[in-house]
Parts: structure tokens; sequence; C-alpha cells
């Protein structure tokens, strides 16, 4: 082995420090800087540390491009999310992004746009610049989701595909006790305003309600809203009114604040005539009354996401024993200002 040399970079030099360089400073060959850097498990842990170290003073980054055509390996995880307009996803979108910068991982966005068909398309176009998936609410068949892990490590988010890794937030019990909450106020005709049908989130939302009102003895139409949108929320303000509630749970607080709107609309007030339950506390603080919502931890779920694929991609084989995890994280209720006790109308 040479003898190690001292080699500094003035501020003046021109470009990006080379692993030629590395190797004169450490005074071993290009392949053991090569190895030490993307499979040190073949080195000495002295070897490694004497080139990460020497690396490390000369200010020496890897070319991600040139690092996977030699190691077949990505520094890049693609995260695809249903609608980058619904607040509840940018928490969940930095928590996630700011896990993967801790393992020097970049993150790659797409925006499904609640479609199956967009879901798939961003997926094979990310599948050969990425070493793994994080799919949050995917809207496809679980077929395709099991195809789509097959093709590259994948974790879920708020679905519950068994052979996948998944993290699950159950807003279901915060959604029972909204119910008993209402119930408590005197309120005994509660519609659910439903998201989309493919989603699992509104599946299991809606099912809760539904129990919860047998429970305690109310009545529960259901109210179809479609896309989680404000507009969708307001379309369905009337139909509540239609339906003869006085109170509503939304499946989300975007769709509830369009509740309010469209209950505005027809002089309806919120809550002294009508009370309304959001979920996923995205907006309920800085509302108008304050909403009253289900807290749901979107920004945990987008970090513990991000932190069991990396564990996969750290596997041996790429998937081990984590490729049937299942991770559920709680939610409650967080009562504000939108309900008050059943007013009859």
């Amino acid at each position: 082995m040479l003898a190690e040399k001292t080699l500094t970079r003035e501020v003046g030099d021109v470009g990006a420090p080379t692993i030629a360089e590395i190797a004169i400073a450490v005074g071993v060959s290009q392949a053991t800087v090569s190895r030490a850097l993307n499979r040190p498990e073949l080195l000495s842990p002295a070897t490694v540390a004497r080139v990460r170290e020497a690396a490390r003073r000369l200010g020496y980054s890897p070319n991600r491009a040139a690092q996977a055509l030699s190691t077949g390996q990505h520094g890049n995880i693609a995260l695809i999310i249903p609608d980058i307009a619904n607040p509840f996803f940018p928490p969940l979108i930095r928590a996630a992004q700011l896990a993967a910068e801790a393992a020097d991982f970049c993150v790659f966005l797409g925006d499904s746009d609640e479609t199956a068909a967009r879901e798939d398309t961003l997926a094979l176009k990310f599948a050969p610049q990425v070493a793994g998936f994080v799919l949050v609410s995917p809207r496809s068949p679980a077929e395709r989701i099991l195809q789509m892990a097959g093709r590259r490590p994948a974790v879920l988010v708020n679905r519950d595909v068994p052979g996948v890794p998944r993290v699950l937030i159950n807003t279901a019990d915060g959604v029972r006790d909204a119910v008993a909450h209402l119930a408590g106020l005197g309120h005994t005709r509660i519609g659910y305003v439903a998201g989309p049908p493919n989603s699992w989130s509104n599946q299991q939302r809606r099912k809760a309600a539904r129990q919860a009102a047998e429970h305690h003895g109310l009545q529960l139409p259901v109210v179809p809203a479609g896309d989680p949108t404000y507009a969708s929320g307001e379309k369905a303000g009337a139909r509540l009114l239609e339906d003869g509630c006085t109170a509503a749970v939304a499946f989300d607080d975007l769709v509830a604040l369009g509740v309010m709107g469209g209950l505005a609309s027809h002089g309806v007030t919120v809550p002294a005539d009508f009370s309304v339950i959001g979920c996923d506390d995205t907006l309920g603080a800085i509302s108008y009354p304050p909403l009253t919502t289900i807290s749901a931890p979107a920004a945990d779920a987008g970090r513990v996401a991000v932190e069991l694929l990396l564990r996969v991609l750290g596997s041996a084989t790429g998937s081990g024993d984590s490729r049937d995890d299942r991770y559920s994280l709680g939610s409650h209720l967080v009562v504000r200002s939108t309900t008050a006790p059943a007013r009859a109308r």
C-alpha cells in the first residue's frame, strides 16, 4: 500500500473533488475508494474510515447517477400522493422529506390527482430512478399495488394491503368519539359527508360512523361528496338540510369547511343552527369559527413510512422481515366551536 499523502484543494480549484484525488490522498487504488464509499462491507473498517475521512476533508460528494450505474442502487425514493392541494398532505410530505434527507436520500414527489391510472403512470416513470416507493392513500386496486411493490420495495400510508408494509392512521376511534359527542348534545339525525368511494380512510370512517350511530340509536344519512374539496362540501350542505340533519361529520376538514359555506348560503348558522365536525385537524385551528375535528398525525405517518421503507431497503433481500409490517397511529377528537346542542329547525 502506498503511503498516505496530504492533498488539499484551494479555494480557486476548478471542479468537484474526484475519486482519483481521494485515492492519491489515502494512497490506495481508485477501486478501493469506490468500494469504501459504495460497498464498505468488502473492506476493513480501518480502510473505510481512512477513505471516508479523506473524502470528507476534500469535500467529496458522490455522483448519484454514476453511483446508480455502478451499484444498481439509487439514492432516491418516490412519494406519490392523491392531491397535493389537500392540506392534509403538506405536513406529511415535509416529514417524509426530512426523514429521507437524514438518510441522504432525495424524494421525488408525484400527484396522482385522485386517479388510479395516473398513479400507475407515475409509478412506471419513477421506477427506473428510485430505490422504493411511499404510496399515500393509493387509489389503485390491491392487485395493482402488489404489482408495483413487486417492481420496487414499497410502503403504503392509509391503505391496508397484506403483503406490503403499511402505516395506517386509525381515525375510526376519533369518528366514534365525534358521533358520541354529537349524541351527547342531543342530535338524533347526523349526516356523514363521504369522501372518495375507493379511499380506505373513507371506508373506515363511514363504517365507524355507522356503528357509532347504531350504538347511540341515531339516524345516519350518508351524503356522497366525491373528491375531498371545498366545492364538494359546499354542495353537500344543501343535501344535509334536505335530509333533515342537524349535524354532520365530514370526511376531512376541507369538506367540513365547504359544508359550513354551503349552510351559510342557506342562512344556516354554525353552530347555533347546525353542528359540523371535520377530520385530520389541518384547518380547524385557523377556521372561523374554529372547527371541531378529529386530529390525525399526518407528519408522523410520513416520517414512519420513510423510516420503514429505508429499513426495507437496508435489508439483505430488499424486503426481509419488514414485508408485512403494519403500523397503526391513533387519533382523537378536538372539540372547538362548531358543535353545540341540537336546535329544532
